[in-house]
């Protein structure tokens, strides 16, 4: 039912919004270089965060990166497709890296830094790895949040518009066009709002289902 018009929508995602400079993807370690350039390990005092979980002088490990996404941090693009087999394992390879069991002889800063990077780790994929979750967090990344318990009405021309922007986008041909494109996106935004909250009730209802069908299996 929502998946055509979900993925006609999300590829409007590796568009800019209106007011939000246009950003790269990055994998994680670029991401950790980015973001963490001119932090200093609190331990020795050099720069940066070498592989971006450990200082690459005295080897302890730092604190999470603000700057970090959840799909930088999980090594996937941003883009509502998610491998979910490659994220199953960049999550197990993340919590060998950190988990708290394995800093056990470690400082008690460590100690901390460590249940802080396990706790994000397991936010990251269990918000990317459904669908619903994933999409609502592409939306908070580009500054638009659902409400809860706030009901927004289908608009029927909504796949047809979506359509249209990308062909006008291919057309393109120069700054002021793309420019004029890039200042209704935004409004663009606030229309994903419906699709995704119709996919939270009917999540709700599969998750309602899947418990009543287990005292009949």
């Amino acid at each position: 039912m929502w998946g055509g018009r979900a993925q006609v929508l999300f590829r409007l995602w590796g568009l800019r919004p209106a007011g939000v400079p246009g950003r790269r993807v990055l994998s994680c370690h670029a991401a950790s270089e980015e973001g963490s350039g001119s932090a200093r390990c609190w331990n020795c005092g050099s720069p940066g965060r070498g592989d971006g979980f450990f200082c690459h002088q005295c080897r302890a490990l730092q604190p999470p990166d603000p700057t970090r996404d959840y799909f930088s941090l999980m090594d996937c693009n941003r883009s509502f497709r998610v491998n979910t087999t490659k994220l199953q394992h960049r999550f197990q390879q993340l919590q060998r890296l950190v988990h708290p069991d394995f800093f056990n002889q470690r400082s008690q800063t460590e100690k901390d830094f460590s249940e802080k990077h396990s706790t994000l780790v397991n936010e990251a994929y269990k918000t990317l790895l459904a669908p619903l979750s994933r999409g609502l967090y592409l939306l908070k990344l580009h500054g638009i949040e659902i409400p809860k318990g706030t009901d927004y009405e289908m608009d029927s021309q909504f796949l047809m518009e979506i359509m249209e922007i990308n062909e006008k986008l291919a057309e393109a041909q120069s700054e002021a066009a793309v420019k004029e494109i890039e200042s209704t996106i935004q409004d663009d935004f606030e229309e994903a709002k419906e699709i995704l909250t119709k996919m939270k009730y009917f999540s709700n209802i599969e998750e309602k289902i899947k418990l009543k069908k287990i005292p009949y299996s």
